[in-house]
């Protein structure tokens, strides 16, 4: 019997997953626990963010490229999704039973190769709770809906296809931002698939109207509000320049002037990673994925302490109660115990 490109995938993805490494619940004894990695605290504010105790502990392990890490409530405490690029997969994990195949294909749907990251890369939920997929190989914003089919939110821009959707959030209002850089491209910026001779950052306004917001980042890549909502922040993935930048937002939704909210181009090539996912938590405080680890900064940029896990990291999220942190190092999926709670919790 020959084998479809989907029903491949969905066997690759289901043999695969059974060599995932589920580790160590909290509480259990430290012979039990598996950590990566080390804390580095700079200013005493880190402190009243991150017990001095803490470790980031492994929950899973022996993935492709972690990504999109996202805690779904449920009537029995909820769950954690990813993504895994490569693998085209979105996985689940939850205390007490590990990890299990959730979404195959997850990015990409078409009959034909498609380079080495053709899978969603960041998710989130709508306002109505239904998961959202930025989608490398697909090239669109998705959202599965409630019988399990997926719909396209957007998937072009004035005509022209967008390049690979990569991370976004959703404002109170039901507004969605989204970044679109190259990476999913099988020859990224050089494919010849490539319509949009730019990497921008849009709004999907939730009557389906498409805004370009700003066309000015080179590689724009994770992205979160503010608390307040009058802050975007946008990390650009170039390590000709691995910053993060702010932008203040306007009542009408559009964008102000940028600024250059923190540099670690010197990092580059020294450590592991570039700037990619972030998050923010109840008091602005800034979580960011960065060269070697989670790079914690407060409102105004200065950067309080990292969470170093040696690899390339893409992502992290709030789970559980809101005080968990997951993070995603490459082909790790770890989650750090915090003292504050992340916005929106």
């Amino acid at each position: 019997m020959k084998l479809t490109t989907h029903q491949l995938s969905a066997a690759i993805a289901a043999l695969l997953f059974t060599t995932l490494v589920p580790q160590s619940s909290f509480g259990q004894g430290k012979a039990h626990q598996k950590t990566l990695g080390t804390i580095e605290r700079i200013d005493p504010a880190f402190d009243k963010l991150i017990p001095k105790d803490a470790q980031l502990e492994i929950i899973a392990a022996g993935f492709a490229w972690s990504e999109g890490p996202l805690w779904r409530k449920d009537d029995k405490g909820g769950y954690l999704l990813f993504s895994d690029i490569p693998r085209n997969t979105v996985f689940k994990w939850k205390e007490g039973q590990g990890v299990s195949v959730f979404l195959n294909p997850s990015g990409y749907t078409g009959s034909k190769f498609y380079g080495l990251e053709p899978g969603s890369n960041g998710l989130t939920l709508d306002p109505k709770g239904r998961l959202v997929s930025f989608e490398h190989g697909d090239r669109r914003v998705s959202v599965l809906t409630k019988n399990g089919g997926k719909r396209t939110l957007v998937d072009n821009y004035m005509g022209k296809r967008l390049n690979s959707p990569n991370d976004g959030c959703f404002k109170s209002n039901g507004d969605l931002y989204f970044t679109d850089p190259p990476y999913g491209l099988p020859k990224r910026e050089h494919d010849a698939r490539r319509e949009l001779d730019f990497f921008g950052v849009y709004r999907l306004a939730k009557n389906g109207t498409l805004t370009l917001l700003t066309d000015e980042m080179t590689r724009p890549n994770g992205i979160a509000f503010s608390p307040d909502e009058k802050t975007l922040y946008v990390a650009q993935s170039d390590p000709k320049q691995a910053i993060w930048k702010t932008f203040p937002v306007k009542p009408d939704g559009t964008l102000g002037k940028s600024r250059i909210f923190h540099d670690v181009t010197k990092h580059v090539g020294t450590r592991p990673g570039l700037p990619d996912g972030l998050k923010t938590d109840k008091d602005g405080n800034v979580f960011a994925s960065g060269p070697a680890g989670i790079y914690v900064f407060n409102t105004k940029g200065k950067l309080l302490g990292r969470i170093h896990t040696g690899e390339r990291t893409a992502n992290c999220g709030w789970g559980n109660d809101g005080t968990t942190l997951y993070v995603c190092a490459h082909n790790y999926m770890c989650r750090i115990k915090t003292t504050t709670k992340g916005a929106g919790w």
